[in-house]
């Protein structure tokens, strides 16, 4: 398969012409949600951009295995080596039992996306469940001298690692200045022969709930371990694609392409590393230990004091896509207002095209219009192709719902383009909208506030003696499954039996 697809390669700071290891399959992992608690716009932005790639490669035609993990144990408060782990703190404070806590917020996040119309990936791993498979990598990273015991906690050994590799390749970041601007006084370094150092796996304290027997110690995993085992097991110890947040290029990236290279002597395990920007909020990143968070389900029912009003989750996903993933996105209700307005002049295109019949008799086809509508439609897809351009193709979206509604309207006469012409039209702007771009016609009519405007017609019509009306008006609803009742006490209306 030959397409000219692009995408920016963090790794090596330039946009490269993207070919699969084995086309035309494709093998995708992105970093999943450390579930303690929900979702919020930040986190919304990942998985909306990841799920549009993968949407994308399947339009081309491959054939695309998407994993995302959930992590449930092993990310400790600092996103270090030290403190508390993130769900086991809340599962105390809670008085639940840590799975209970990942229960509750991964079927949180997961009804979020649904929402979101997220698509779900092909596999969803959860560290708490590969723990023989990470002992597994701990194992070889050791044999391979690039890792020590302490204390019954294991650690990588990043100088030694870095005397063969570069540590630090994929964030740009020099292992000396890393060294200089590193405390030593931190919180568990006296296990550590380097603070640059990070562990592999974490003896637990007598009071920690989430353990698992190792040939070291009781003890969990660490945080950065996880994604490099679970990306190993179902894609390999080298595939396509790593996605994730900016934020969690270093350390969690950047540890974890120095992770797979010690345990198996290979190349980089992702060929391609795809970062998306971040959400920000008064120009500061949006994030749960920033405490500046809104929830998604606070945007969806307009409950959090910032925002002005509820916003849906289409609404949400178009605000996100309007953007290029790798530029900075700052919240606010003006932007999400605007957004609300571009996706409902999206759908309401997809309404006209559903309406807009090609003329059964034709005249002659006009050159210059039917060139106009060929290049409008191939400029839908065009920027996609140049590192996933989402912004662009909404503003292509946007050209071509101009000629759309001039078509609607009359102002531009179909029988001047040819039929498949139109066709193309068609099926390229329901393709990028719905099976690309990810929207959906979200139904924002109350079905019961429309009949009641109806039995106020039917009863309108009633007290004029318009009988033609009332029959009209019954027959309409009948075709619905519905019947009008006539009581002495009102009008009234329950479903046909």
């Amino acid at each position: 398969m030959n397409h000219p697809l692009s995408l920016y390669n963090t790794l090596t700071r330039t946009k490269e012409p993207f070919t699969p290891l084995e086309s035309p399959f494709v093998g995708l992992y992105v970093c999943g949600p450390t579930v303690y608690g929900d979702a919020h716009l930040g986190h919304a932005r990942p998985y909306i951009t990841f799920d549009v790639m993968r949407r994308y490669l399947q339009y081309l035609g491959y054939k695309v295995r998407y994993v995302r993990n959930i992590t449930d144990v092993g990310h400790l408060q600092n996103d270090a080596d030290s403190g508390e782990d993130k769900i086991q703190k809340l599962a105390k404070a809670a008085q639940l039992e840590p799975m209970e806590v990942v229960e509750k917020y991964t079927n949180s996040f997961h009804q979020d996306m649904e929402r979101l119309n997220v698509l779900p990936p092909d596999i969803e791993p959860r560290a708490s469940g590969h723990i023989i498979e990470q002992i597994e990598m701990i194992r070889e990273i050791l044999e391979n001298g690039l890792a020590y015991e302490s204390n019954g906690s294991v650690y990588f050994d990043v100088p030694a690692y870095n005397q063969a590799h570069n540590y630090g390749k994929l964030s740009g970041r020099v292992i000396e200045d890393l060294l200089s601007n590193t405390r030593d006084n931190l919180e568990g370094q006296e296990e550590k022969r380097s603070p640059l150092d990070f562990a592999l796996w974490k003896k637990a304290s007598p009071s920690h709930i989430m353990r698992w027997p190792s040939p070291w110690s009781d003890g969990f995993p660490g945080w950065h371990l996880e994604c490099s085992a679970m990306s190993r097991k179902y894609l390999g110890k080298q595939f396509d694609i790593h996605g994730g947040g900016l934020d969690l290029m270093f350390p969690h990236h950047e540890c974890e392409i120095a992770q797979s290279q010690a345990s198996h002597n290979h190349t980089d395990a992702a060929r391609f590393w795809v970062h998306n920007n971040l959400i920000t909020i008064n120009g500061k990143k949006m994030g749960k230990s920033l405490g500046n968070f809104i929830t998604l389900g606070e945007f969806f029912k307009g409950t959090h004091e910032a925002l002005q009003q509820a916003y849906s989750p289409m609404t949400v996903r178009f605000f996100i896509l309007q953007a290029h993933y790798r530029s900075t996105l700052d919240f606010s209700n003006e932007g999400l207002q605007a957004a609300r307005k571009g996706y409902l002049k999206v759908i309401n295109g997809l309404r006209i095209l559903d309406q807009l019949q090609y003329p059964e008799t034709t005249g002659a086809i006009d050159a210059k219009a039917e060139e106009e509508i060929k290049k409008l439609t191939a400029e839908l897809f065009a920027p996609l192709n140049d590192d996933l351009n989402t912004a662009k193709s909404i503003a292509a979206l946007f050209n071509l719902l101009k000629k759309i509604n001039s078509m609607h309207t009359g102002g531009f006469k179909l029988e001047t383009i040819s039929p498949e012409t139109f066709e193309e039209m068609r099926t390229q702007y329901r393709t990028l909208v719905l099976d690309v771009l990810g929207l959906k016609i979200e139904q924002t009519a109350d079905a019961q506030d429309l009949l009641q405007v109806v039995l106020s017609f039917y009863k309108e019509a009633k007290e004029a003696k318009d009988y033609a009306k009332v029959d009209v008006i019954r027959a309409q609803l009948k075709g619905q499954g519905i019947v009008i009742k006539d009581m002495k006490t009102g009008i009234d209306w329950a479903y046909e039996e």
